[in-house]
């Protein structure tokens, strides 16, 4: 008995899958999602967890119908309280490991989990809206929040101002889209195809989430434009007299 009870254990140990949202919820509860976002968030192999489907489907599940749909009732006070917590906390943690251990950090060869263009990728965002805009946009960009934080670190972004931004980044974050599947939870009925409509919905806000970098963006290029018009040409200087 004990045996076969040992094996089971196991094969269900071998079939979870750690980037499924909805196993993840109604294996792990309401402490999985707050470990997955301080591990997401803090700990660099930890980019390939899925944040925002799990926070949707999480908010859907903190309502009375939506925990029906997905089987797995969670707290919306948990949530809306611990989800910012921990992933402040991983935020934290990673901003801590870049500045103990600066760029070695990353001096690791590429291979299929771990590649250097995301750390290009976080050094850029950081370089390009500056700490405090890099730090909150970050957020809503896969991949790139769980770089950016020893990123932030290494590139000596001081303790104090990164977890005032990071404070701001998370309950934005996790408490908006926790909020945005609560109340769709809250009108769908107990039929609803949860499976069809995940990953369109978490496309949306996954656009919904990149749309303030993207206006940001091109508010930077138009300023550079006329930043750029505005300097007088050689053949346009004033004459002296």
């Amino acid at each position: 008995m004990q045996v076969s009870q040992t094996i089971s254990a196991a094969n269900e140990l071998l079939a979870a899958n750690p980037i499924d949202p909805q196993y993840l919820l109604t294996t792990f509860g309401l402490f999985g999602v707050w470990a997955i976002l301080f591990a997401e968030t803090g700990l660099l192999v930890g980019f390939f967890l899925p944040g925002d489907s799990l926070l949707f489907l999480a908010g859907i599940a903190t309502s009375a119908t939506g925990a029906k749909i997905v089987g797995a009732p969670l707290s919306l006070t948990g949530m809306l309280i611990g989800g910012p917590v921990f992933a402040v906390l991983g935020a934290q943690f990673g901003h801590f490991l870049g500045s103990r251990y600066g760029r070695k950090l990353f001096d690791r060869p590429n291979t299929r989990i771990f590649k250097g263009i995301y750390v290009e990728k976080a050094e850029a965002a950081f370089e390009k809206f500056g700490p405090a805009k890099a730090v909150v946009f970050a957020r809503f960009i896969p991949i790139v929040r769980t770089f950016l934080n020893p990123v932030a670190g290494m590139l000596g972004m001081p303790a104090k101002q990164f977890f005032m931004w990071n404070v701001v980044g998370a309950i934005l974050w996790t408490d908006g889209i926790v909020l945005l599947g609560y109340f769709l939870g809250d009108v769908v009925d107990e039929n609803f195809p949860i499976d069809k409509y995940l990953v369109p919905g978490i496309a949306v806000i996954i656009f919904l989430s990149i749309l303030p970098v993207l206006i940001e963006m091109i508010r930077n290029r138009r300023h550079k434009k006329k930043s750029g018009d505005a300097e007088p040409t050689s053949d346009e200087a004033p004459l002296t007299h």
